[in-house]
């Protein structure tokens, strides 16, 4: 029987070696493939960077693209069951800051789930960010950069575009209910939409979105109401306007001023918010003149 050389069995070692450790960086890199995406601006980025066939579920708030529709719905983005996000078995949950409850957070983070926290901030930096951070979280960094660096450059073009030689005071009314106004203030995303358009903001010294009182609105004197498109009885018409009795002798109750685009879109702020910056501006500009 022919003895083998030393090396030979130093070779085999050493093979087996590399393959070991090239076995254990393709287990550790190997991609979530089960994910949940909570936050419609979320869902918006995973699509926008191909990677919608992870997907295995998202939140109520998700409903665009048209696809996202199709997917299971595992409750709305602030008020989540453990058992609805466990039901799909997910091995990674992308969500937006703010999601919840906390309770519920909680006990997906002692599953050992893992669970990534996305910030939710008002800026063309914050869009940025986002979209980054979930690239990351999906391990393609590298498609992040690119739609990060287009969206950035859409944005820019958005804003440049924007005329605002005479500002209009904008008053985004969040809900009607019962003839009360719910309307956003300061630090939030609608304000922060409003201007980036190149209006102002009617609702000052108001932090974030409040009921307000009749003196409120009338103090408010907006040259322009804007709502989000929405159907059946979360509506809100040009006659719900022009009939409040704190709205009537407003401007914009006057020229009949109403605007009304997507609500994720506007409040979003994600891929598309570039697209949501042309449209306010431009309805800006021939709205309530």
């Amino acid at each position: 029987m022919t003895k083998l050389h030393p090396f030979f069995w130093m070779q085999i070692a050493l093979s087996f070696v590399v393959f070991c450790v090239i076995a254990t960086s393709a287990i550790a890199e190997e991609k979530p493939s089960r994910i949940v995406s909570v936050g419609g601006s979320i869902t918006e980025i995973i699509y926008a960077l191909g990677e919608e066939g992870r997907l295995v579920a998202r939140d109520t708030t998700s409903n665009y693209p048209a696809e996202a529709n199709a997917l299971p719905d595992v409750g709305y983005i602030r008020r989540l069951s453990p058992e609805g996000l466990l039901s799909v078995n997910p091995d990674l949950i992308i969500a937006r800051e703010g999601s919840g409850p906390p309770e519920t957070v909680e006990l997906i983070r002692e599953a050992s789930i893992n669970m990534v926290e996305i910030p939710h901030q008002f800026t063309a930096e914050g869009i940025v960010l986002k979209i980054n951070l979930v690239a990351d979280a999906l391990g393609v960094p590298e498609k992040g950069k690119v739609l990060a660096d287009k969206v950035a450059a859409d944005l820019a073009a958005a804003r440049a575009a924007v005329k605002a030689d005479e500002p209009k005071r904008v008053l985004f009314i969040l809900s009607m209910t019962g003839g009360n106004i719910m309307a956003a203030g300061d630090k939030t995303s609608a304000q922060a939409l409003i201007e980036l358009a190149g209006g102002v903001n009617a609702l000052e010294g108001v932090e974030g979105f409040k009921p307000l009182t009749p003196e409120a609105v009338s103090l408010s004197n907006p040259d322009v109401i804007l709502v989000m498109d929405r159907e059946g009885d979360h509506e809100i018409s040009k006659e719900d306007i022009v009939t409040h009795p704190a709205l009537a002798s407003t401007p914009a109750a006057l020229n009949g001023a109403l605007v009304k685009l997507d609500g994720m879109l506007m409040l979003g702020f994600s891929v598309r918010t570039a697209e949501a910056v042309t449209a306010l501006s431009q309805a800006l500009m021939s709205t309530g003149s």
